[in-house]
């Protein structure tokens, strides 16, 4: 029988490069040291485990504008996957270009016709030759509106109407795709797209209202084997007939990632009893930079010890960390700073080092005489109202207050 087996990944967003510095031993971003660990591990593994396909879904850098250090770190691994497998490359929403007319940054593959690289910009059908046979991929890279619809069209609509007629377009150009498709051969929907019913991660930096949202019945095709999608970063299977799947990024961007896991997904192809394709995956787990957050409340003369007990609690070697401390003025003065940054010292890299100091709330003397007017007695009791001490504790201290005055 027939099995095809198949690597699905995306997000990789070379060039996202916060939290690190600059490698003396390389010239590079510590943090994009991190990305392309975490793509290598990728290729070895296609490499060294009989992989008949490698399949991208899209985001390939961080911005439309790669740097040439970035298109030629990402370009080195797609050739030495190529040359023992056939990859597809589908263009994301980072990777589109802001004008007409100018090139996307996936573009040059196809320009230069790299052998076994197959790239796709618009709505289409393709057949990839592999090595147990051929795969079908109906590829949905990210919807750019003026594709479908002309600016005429959609100067007196508002925003739901023209998200409206741009789904019906869009899934017209998928039926008829659907269609063309060859039954005897599997068929995987490559999309860069939010499905209806997914949870985003920390990445959601469109509006409401923004991002065209697909119906997860247009993946519920007889014909379709498998979705490999792209541009959510969380990890997730959002359709379970067929599975439907985002592969999730490739590292952790930032702290809104900090729980997730990273990695790729392997998809198994195979025919049941009634000739039909059906695919099985499995995610497969990278290990890749982690991201601590620290909480703490720290007060009186020992706070500094409190930081330190609590840093030294969770495991920072290698992490970005953050630490949020929340301490009261009185207490603000023995927080030693020196000595913090000490204990944070294994971190790969320090992001936050906050205090949050409370600080008594002034009250209204309520008297237009001001302060003169109140006794010793009266300005300790508002005193100890205003940083809010119980009203029977206050009552007790206030009596003491009175037998020392009297003494």
């Amino acid at each position: 029988m027939t099995t095809l087996r198949i690597l699905h990944f995306a997000d990789i967003h070379l060039g996202m490069e916060n939290y690190g510095r600059i490698d003396p031993a390389t010239g590079l971003s510590t943090r994009l040291l991190d990305y392309l660990h975490a793509f290598d591990t990728l290729v070895d593994y296609a490499l060294n485990n009989d992989i008949d396909l490698v399949l991208f879904s899209g985001d390939a850098f961080k911005n439309r504008d790669p740097s040439p250090t970035h298109e030629r770190e990402f370009a080195r691994r797609i050739r030495r996957l190529s040359e023992k497998m056939p990859v597809f490359l589908l263009v994301g929403n980072h990777d589109v270009p802001n004008a007409a007319g100018r090139a996307h940054s996936l573009e040059i593959y196809a320009t230069l016709d790299v052998p076994n690289v197959y790239v796709a910009r618009k709505p289409d059908l393709v057949t990839i030759p592999t090595k147990r046979g051929p795969v079908q991929i109906l590829a949905l890279p990210w919807v750019v509106r003026s594709t479908f619809l002309r600016r005429e069209e959609t100067r007196s609509l508002s925003l739901p109407e023209v998200q409206r007629l741009l789904l019906e377009r869009l899934y017209t150009v998928i039926s008829t795709l659907q269609e063309r498709a060859d039954e005897n051969l599997p068929l995987i929907m490559a999309a860069h797209a939010t499905v209806e019913g997914a949870t985003y991660g920390s990445e959601r930096s469109v509006m409401l209202g923004q991002d065209l949202t697909l119906p997860p019945h247009i993946f519920r095709h007889p014909k379709v084997t498998y979705g490999a999608l792209g541009h959510i970063h969380k990890h997730q299977q959002v359709i379970a007939d067929p599975p439907v799947v985002y592969s999730g990024s490739m590292e952790r961007i930032d702290f809104g990632e900090e729980r997730e896991q990273k990695g790729f997904v392997e998809v198994v192809l195979r025919k049941n009893r009634t000739g039909r394709w059906q695919a099985t995956w499995d995610f497969h787990p990278l290990k890749t930079r982690r991201f601590v957050t620290i909480h703490v409340d720290a007060h009186g003369e020992d706070a500094t010890d409190q930081v330190v007990d609590a840093i030294t609690r969770h495991s920072i070697a290698d992490a970005v960390v953050r630490v949020f401390i929340k301490t009261d003025a009185a207490s603000e003065p023995y927080l030693d700073d020196k000595r913090i940054r000490e204990a944070l010292r294994p971190a790969f890299y320090v992001a936050t080092l906050h205090r949050d100091v409370e600080r008594p709330v002034r009250l209204r003397l309520g008297t237009s005489e001001g302060v003169e007017s109140l006794s010793p007695v009266e300005l300790l009791e508002r005193y100890f109202q205003s940083i809010g001490k119980d009203p029977e504790r206050i009552r007790q201290l206030i009596h003491h207050a009175h037998a020392l005055l009297q003494e």
